[in-house]
């Protein structure tokens, strides 16, 4: 199909694209690498009246380091944060499931920020950017992961409001690390997905954090596995006891790809596996 007509504008500053949003109201809608949006305008799920091209807006590109954290633009492909040698060394699982993400020309052309603010539970970079606690700064202020996503393809942007870029810790970068992604085919979303940390102290583990994909209108957090193997052994039978409680608290949906009770199996069998990888046993 052909989408509905609508007003481009380009705007070449951050102040320039807020001022665009906020001239535009709801009728407007911004565009990064449009891998999400442009579907929508042809299938005419989405017809905005204005739509705001981001790609010019400077601070909106690369990985910068900020002491602590790094800083990834909105408008950062997923093709150059694979590459980026601070994400590799200090978000290396933010690496691990970018590798994942549809095929090569889609990681080329769409944008991490894109992808997140779309606010698709079956993405796989929500439930890392939760498990990382990261922070999502935008042209007025500053929503931590845990506040961002507020329901399906739903995020707590405000019309007016441009996302700058996430700030992801680095005080997760020396933890082991695991994206575990179920799906049909290669370039397919997840039907259930799992993004690891361990922390291993010895032949323990002190710490973990686990965020669940596809398993309900928004990323979740596993809190209870992350609970039951904090301070227990880091071996095989111990993460498959824990993970039997991975689907604790979830509202998984039931499609063509799988029943909302086949996803809780695999969100089970799936935790066990990225705890295991994640913690090298």
């Amino acid at each position: 199909m052909i989408p509905g007509s609508f007003d481009y504008v380009r705007p070449s500053s951050l102040d320039e694209a807020v001022s665009a949003l906020r001239d535009a109201g709801d009728e407007g809608k911004v565009i990064a690498g449009g891998q999400s949006l442009l579907p929508l305008l042809r299938l005419r799920l989405a017809f905005p009246e204005v739509l705001i091209d981001v790609a010019s807006v400077p601070e909106l590109h690369g990985v910068r380091d900020e002491g602590s954290s790094l800083l990834v633009g909105a408008m950062t492909t997923h093709y150059d944060v694979l590459r980026d040698p601070l994400i590799r060394e200090h978000a290396p699982l933010v690496a691990a499931a970018t590798s994942t993400v549809a095929d090569p020309a889609v990681r080329h052309r769409g944008t991490f920020g894109g992808s997140l603010a779309h606010a698709d539970p079956a993405g796989d970079l929500p439930a890392v950017v939760l498990a990382m606690d990261g922070v999502f700064v935008t042209s007025s202020r500053e929503i931590p992961a845990a506040e961002f996503f507020a329901d399906y393809l739903t995020s707590t942007l405000e019309p007016d409001e441009v996302l700058v870029g996430v700030r992801l810790p680095k005080a997760f970068a020396g933890w082991g690390f695991h994206y575990e992604k179920f799906h049909r085919t290669a370039q397919a979303w997840a039907i259930v997905g799992v993004a690891c940390l361990v922390d291993r102290s010895g032949g323990e583990v002190a710490g973990a954090r686990i965020g669940l994909t596809n398993m309900g209108s928004t990323p979740v957090r596993a809190s209870a596995v992350e609970a039951a193997v904090r301070g227990g052994a880091a071996d095989r039978e111990a993460f498959r006891a824990a993970a039997a409680s991975a689907a604790e608290g979830t509202s998984p949906p039931s499609d063509l790809h799988g029943s909302s009770d086949y996803r809780r199996h695999l969100a089970t069998v799936l935790t066990a596996r990225a705890l295991s990888a994640a913690a090298g046993v």
